[in-house]
This record gives structure tokens, sequence and C-alpha cells, in this order.
């Protein structure tokens, strides 16, 4: 690569850091999805005996403690009580130093499970995965999100900022088209939020039963009918980290509630 190439995406790299210096301060305030429920579901959900999602947090503090795969070791055997995650959550997805890649906390746990364990991965949606994933970010509820978007991070910043702001589908809309232009607005009895993932997983009435934020994203591809990716694909995980860079500041409020 010539001298001259490194020092033009040097450069380029520079302004878009600023750019979103500016964009972060200069953008209005966003609000958690929890802001616009019933004042019914909010105490539902602020309120662990009466919130559902709390059964698969329960689930998941069950499986920290048990053994799993050929280390004979279980997840507290490395990391501790799970009181000892607090502020986890709120930093994920992050780039994984040993591979350089994004990971999200589903992947950060899959990828405990098979290095460290020597157990299999688990399943997308599966309620292990779900209830792992809840009781963790369970233990940051009320912290900020403080994702890093430096560095390696930075060209998967801007692949979701494209994806969030690119048109899809026979329908023809963008991610922002609903969730920065239209916010507080109603569709067929919602509300339309400012499309944060801070409450997730979280446990929706339409789903009745928990999902991650992936499958969130997924519903929302298909409701615009454009394909949707699999889960964890590499779009997803990198509008993720855009969503978190969004929602930078604002509260963690998972396991949450979602009509």
């Amino acid at each position: 690569m010539s001298t001259r190439l490194v020092a033009t995406l040097s450069l380029i790299a520079a302004l878009v850091i600023a750019s979103d210096g500016r964009a972060q301060q200069n953008r209005p305030a966003l609000h958690s999805a929890s802001e616009y429920l019933s004042e019914d579901m909010r105490a539902e959900q602020y309120d662990d005996a009466r919130n559902r999602a709390m059964l698969w947090v329960d689930l998941g503090e069950a499986i920290w403690n048990e053994p799993a795969g050929q280390s004979g070791k279980s997840c507290s055997s490395c990391h501790g009580a799970a009181a000892l995650l607090k502020g986890v959550a709120a930093r994920y997805p992050r780039i994984d130093a040993a591979s350089g890649r994004l990971v999200n906390l589903e992947g950060r746990i899959n990828q405990c499970r098979v290095d460290r364990q020597k157990a299999t991965a688990l399943a997308f949606e599966t309620n292990e995965l779900l209830g792992l994933t809840a009781m963790i970010a369970r233990h940051s509820r009320g912290m900020p999100v403080d994702v890093d978007t430096g560095g390696p991070a930075q060209s998967y910043l801007e692949a979701g900022r494209r994806f969030w702001t690119t048109r899809q589908g026979q329908m023809n809309l963008s991610c922002a088209q609903c969730h920065d232009d239209k916010v507080g607005r109603k569709l067929r009895g919602d509300t339309i939020s400012s499309g944060l993932g801070t409450g997730y997983p979280a446990y929706r009435l339409e789903w009745q039963g928990m999902g991650s934020l992936h499958r969130r994203l997924r519903a929302c591809q298909i409701g615009v009918r454009a394909i949707p990716f699999e889960q964890g694909a590499a779009e997803y995980l990198a509008l993720e980290l855009y969503l978190a860079w969004r929602a930078k500041g604002t509260l963690l409020d998972a396991p949450a509630l979602r009509r």
C-alpha cells in the first residue's frame, strides 16, 4: 500500500471520527422504547416478581453455575458469581482482541463455551442462550451504554450506519425513515420508538416469549418485505453496534417487556 494511500485513509478515518463526535453532541435526545410503554407495562417490567422475562434470567443463573462440556467447568468457575457481571452487557458489541472481529454478547457466550468449556455452541433463540444473555444483561440494568467505536470498530460502525440509512425491501424503506423521522407516531396501535436495543433480549407480547435483538431486526426487515439475514450475520452485528452507538449514555433496561 502506497504512503499516499495510507495518508489518505488516515485522514478519512480522522474526519469520520470527528464527524461522529459532532453527531453525538448535536443529535436530539433518544429514549428507550420503554418510555413508550403503557404505565402498566412499565410497572410490570421493573417489578422482577411480575416481569415474565425473569423466568429466563432464573434459567440463565442456573446454567451459569452448571458444569458444561469436556472441561467440566461452569461459567462461574472462571468468572465467579453472576453479580460480578455488572457493566459487562453495557460494553457489547465489541471487538474481540484475538480475532479482530466484532462480537456481541451472544457471540461472547458461545466463544467461551467452545474455547473454554469445550462445549457445543448454543443455537440462536434457544432458551439457554436467551437465558444466559438475559441474566448477564439484568446485572447491567440501569447502567449507561458505553460501547467502544474507535480503532477497528470504526469500519463496523460505518457499515451499521449504511444499513440504518439504506432503503430496502419492496416497501423501499430505511430504518431511519421510521426510527429517526417518525418517532412517537402510531403504527398499528404501537408507538414508533427511536429503535434503540437497550431492552434486549426482551419478552414481546406478540411472540409470547423471549427474543434477541437480531430476531427483532429480522422482523423489521420482513416487515418492509426485504430478504432478512441470518441471526448472527455480520450485517446485523454492524447494525447492533450502530444502535449501541446511538444509545450511548442511555441506561440499559433489559430484559424488557415489549408489545
